[in-house]
């Protein structure tokens, strides 16, 4: 498989650093459907238990093409997204009983959100020195829909509702390794009838000294930022006089 043929969303639900993935895993696939199209509908919100034949049906009029995505790979290459073809038949292939109409809304948006994600995650990595040896790659990822932070579990006791997807991201930066932990959640609707906002919560883990330093820093920064800033005076403008 050529390198074009890659997207860097975990399909598995074990962590790679191989080039056969793309990072968003077959099990979380699950959940991005049921924030979009028909498969919101209430008759879809369990997987069936069987669903004889219907990838080869529907695959056959879905788009194959593919997306190249802006996120480096380890061996120079960028990651690719998979095509709405692929991404129904990972569906179908796990009985989520996925809705081809869905595939032209999801995909796009599921492209758009990781490329979020990644972005987030280069704020983090700004001025971290990744400049000197070519930039920041993407090495390896895994999907953890299921499992909690604890920082989400926190938010939740809050009142805050759970993410709908977890993905562990793990950079290389001229040879030191950050693992980055994003949690999705979803945001308000906008002003389009069904059009869903996104909200992403991305930070280095804190499994070793890297990620505790660049942790420490960005509170310390925000920090002395609140503390310099100006503060607004109490004293009145005085207005200009009036001629008698």
């Amino acid at each position: 498989m050529s390198s074009v043929e890659k997207c860097p969303v975990d399909h598995g639900s074990m962590p790679s650093s191989s080039s056969d993935k793309c990072p968003v895993d077959h099990s979380t696939r699950w959940s991005w459907t049921n924030l979009f199209g028909s498969s919101k509908d209430t008759s879809n919100s369990h997987p069936p238990a069987h669903q004889p034949n219907v990838t080869s049906h529907h695959t056959s009029i879905l788009p194959t093409e593919r997306e190249i995505s802006s996120i480096p790979r380890a061996d120079g290459a960028k990651w690719v997204y998979p095509s709405e073809q692929q991404f129904y038949s990972a569906m179908a292939r796990k009985n989520h009983n996925p809705q081809a109409s869905d595939m032209k809304v999801i995909v796009p948006i599921h492209n758009a959100v990781n490329e979020r994600a990644w972005a987030e995650l280069m704020k983090w990595e700004d001025g971290q020195g990744g400049d000197k040896c070519g930039g920041v790659k993407l090495v390896s990822f895994k999907g953890k829909p299921n499992e909690r932070t604890p920082k989400a579990r926190w938010k939740m006791l809050l009142g805050y509702s759970p993410p709908f997807d977890r993905h562990d991201w793990v950079v290389d930066r001229c040879g030191t390794r950050v693992r980055y932990i994003i949690d999705f959640y979803t945001g308000r609707a906008g002003s389009a009838a069904g059009n869903l906002s996104f909200y992403l919560d991305v930070r280095p883990a804190l499994d070793n000294w890297e990620g505790v330093r660049l942790r420490t820093a960005k509170f310390w920064h925000r920090w002395t930022d609140k503390i310099r800033a100006p503060s607004t005076s109490s004293t009145p403008t005085p207005s200009p006089k009036s001629s008698a």
